[in-house]
């Protein structure tokens, strides 16, 4: 399997009321800036149990839960005093081994890195604490090349990364087929190809690929040069719900910062409610994110398409990780994995009951719980 890319990309911004073998895909517009920006709280506003919250994120359409939290404040605002500091990564590794080093407290990421970075640390540098988005993958191909899925067989399919999320998605979906492929190589009755996101636009118009399984805005980019999505992977689940973005803590900042954990996540589960109760204005706030963090805001024929075809939720869809796990061993990629611990749901769900919400479940892989 590949080895982790290097953080390439990190840019730290301080903001106020306004993993190594597993990787989540990085997306169009993904390229982040050294630039820093820094705004302090309020001198009066009250500190939580730390001076400031370290949160990781991409800047990817299915951030955006971080993306608009941070960009409008809701983040900030249920932290007083205790002061954001974020950082944008490119890859689930880098960022896993950011949290692993101290440089971050809490990520939103992809499920693939977050399995590997638990099962790697035998269960003990993270855990998930919140789910982000659902859905936002989509198979989009040549339509002069292929008309059906059947079509597929033969073609050249472009995957971001070897065993990442979308990877492993479209191995297993091969598998279900009948169709032989090699999963280290790529190689059999289709030939998956490693293409990174922001490479796959131009080796589609150059004909080396015919298509691609690919997240948003990946999927609506290719799109916007002529490709056709002939399947979008939600399809493939029940309810059409998976998920493709997580909130993960590190297990240390978790025990001692209960407080600040608690208030990150009330402001993610009242910035997915803004997001879903506002849609245009959360899409708007979300693309003049992607201008700052990467200097490039995505064009309307992208993100308009992409942005209708992310769910955003505090669910953590904790069965469907654990069906990802699985496809994950069988292709090979991954050995069958332990993942009891790797949920603690106990702050969310108390966020959501004093919100009046529905708790979420964690399909039996939660962690013990004190005096349970």
């Amino acid at each position: 399997m590949s080895a982790a890319r290097p953080l390439t990309t990190l840019r730290t911004i301080a903001v106020v009321a306004a993993l190594p073998l597993l990787l989540t895909a990085c997306g169009y517009g993904s390229d982040a800036t050294d630039d820093d920006k820094q705004t302090e709280v309020a001198a009066d506003a009250e500190k939580l149990s730390a001076d400031e919250v370290r949160i990781g994120y991409f800047p990817n359409l299915t951030h955006a839960t971080a993306l608009v939290g941070v960009q409008e404040g809701l983040l900030q605002k249920e932290l007083g005093g205790t002061r954001i500091k974020a950082s944008t990564f490119n890859a689930g590794p880098s960022e896993i081994e950011a949290l692993n080093a101290g440089s971050i407290d809490i990520g939103w990421i992809g499920p693939s890195p977050a399995i590997n970075g638990y099962t790697k640390s035998n269960g003990k540098n993270l855990r998930i604490i919140s789910g982000s988005a659902s859905g936002g993958v989509k198979l989009v191909v040549n339509p002069k090349k292929i008309k059906s899925l059947d079509d597929v067989k033969g073609k050249k399919i472009a995957t971001p990364q070897l065993g990442n999320t979308q990877d492993v998605a479209f191995l297993n979906w091969i598998a279900e087929k009948g169709w032989k492929v090699d999963a280290e190589s790529g190689k059999g009755d289709v030939s998956v190809v490693r293409t990174d996101n922001k490479i796959t636009p131009d080796a589609y118009k150059s004909g080396s690929i015919d298509g691609a399984w690919v997240p948003e805005p990946t999927a609506s980019k290719l799109v916007s040069e002529g490709a056709k999505v002939i399947l979008d992977e939600a399809d493939l689940w029940p309810d059409k719900k998976f998920v493709i973005t997580n909130i993960i803590v590190s297990q240390s900042f978790l025990k001692d910062h209960p407080d600040v954990v608690e208030a990150v996540l009330r402001g993610s589960v009242k910035t997915n409610e803004w997001i879903n109760a506002n849609p245009d204005k959360a899409k708007a706030s979300a693309n003049a994110a992607l201008k700052e963090e990467s200097g490039k805001a995505l064009p309307a024929e992208v993100i308009d398409p992409a942005w209708k075809s992310i769910t955003f939720l505090d669910d953590p869809l904790a069965a469907t990780l654990n069906t990802q796990a699985e496809h994950a061993v069988k292709a090979g990629l991954l050995e069958k994995p332990d993942l009891k611990g790797i949920y603690d749901l106990a702050p969310l769900n108390k966020v959501l009951k004093a919100e009046a919400k529905d708790e979420v479940d964690d399909a039996g892989l939660g962690a013990e719980q004190p005096n349970s």
